[in-house]
């Protein structure tokens, strides 16, 4: 068997597609294409890459014959690299059709997928990294259920410097409720607080809103010097304009809004 056999081989056992190779190599789709086609040969440090990704040893790999298992990292462990600038670990345990850990850290667009994916891009259940999609995914960029990041979207909670979600938590936060020095949203609080229905800071805007600056269709102004939180501002009132102006509001939101006026 042929080094170029004996390489598609070895791909197609492990699963993966000429694109998955060539990113852990760091080379392009068409240089796998041309190694499986004969047309041409990788270098040495990429023939040591592959035979830590497939487990069999140097000789059997390039030299006609049959392929000879690495007795250190047989195929079937766990595929690790550490090559260059980048290291990658996928384990073969698997749910969901996902391997339970990828990492897939380095230089360039490293992308992992998994339960837990940590790496450069990634998706997964529990998804670290600078750009992370997931369930709960923490990341530069952080795309999920809930996210964390310096930007983060997220459908549930959303926690960063810009925060956008249901529940959004930032320095500017944008959602259904929003807390931030910028908040903007239906309920909000914040510094500077813009709401459709209900808003709350320093300088809010709102249709009932909040501050010690408030301007909207009923506003509640807190004008004692010095004061930061709004404790002066009767909480009873606020909740009476609340239920007045937005009857069948749920009683749990009234509540949360109003927690800390006096």
């Amino acid at each position: 068997m042929k080094f170029e056999e004996k390489l598609q081989k070895l791909r197609k056992e492990k699963g993966l597609s000429q694109e998955a190779l060539a990113e852990m190599l760091e080379v392009s789709r068409q240089a796998i294409s041309k190694w499986e086609g004969g047309y041409s040969y990788p270098e040495m440090d990429k023939l040591v890459i592959l035979t830590d990704i497939f487990g069999v040893t140097l000789d059997s790999l390039v030299k006609d014959g049959e392929l000879e298992d690495d007795n250190e990292n047989t195929s079937s462990a766990p595929f690790w690299t550490t090559r260059g600038h980048f290291f990658e670990y996928k384990s073969e345990r698997t749910m969901l059709g996902l391997p339970l850990v990828h990492i897939n850290i380095g230089w360039g667009a490293r992308k992992a997928k998994g339960v837990l994916a940590v790496g450069n891009i990634s998706t997964g259940i529990l998804s670290i990294g600078l750009l992370a999609k997931g369930l709960l995914s923490v990341g530069i960029l952080s795309l999920g259920v809930i996210g964390v990041g310096v930007l983060s979207l997220a459908l549930l909670l959303s926690v960063g410097t810009i925060a956008i979600g249901t529940v959004a938590i930032g320095a500017i936060a944008i959602g259904i409720f929003a807390l931030g020095a910028i908040a903007i949203g239906m309920f909000t609080t914040g510094a500077l607080s813009v709401a459709t229905h209900i808003a709350i800071g320093d300088t809010s805007f709102g249709h009932i809103a909040v501050g010690r600056v408030a301007n909207g269709a009923r506003e509640f102004v807190d004008t004692t010097p010095g004061s930061l939180n709004l404790s002066a501002i009767d909480g009873a009132e606020v909740r009476e304009a609340i239920n007045e102006e937005f009857p069948g509001m749920w009683q749990w939101i009234v509540n949360l809004k109003t927690a800390f006026l006096g």
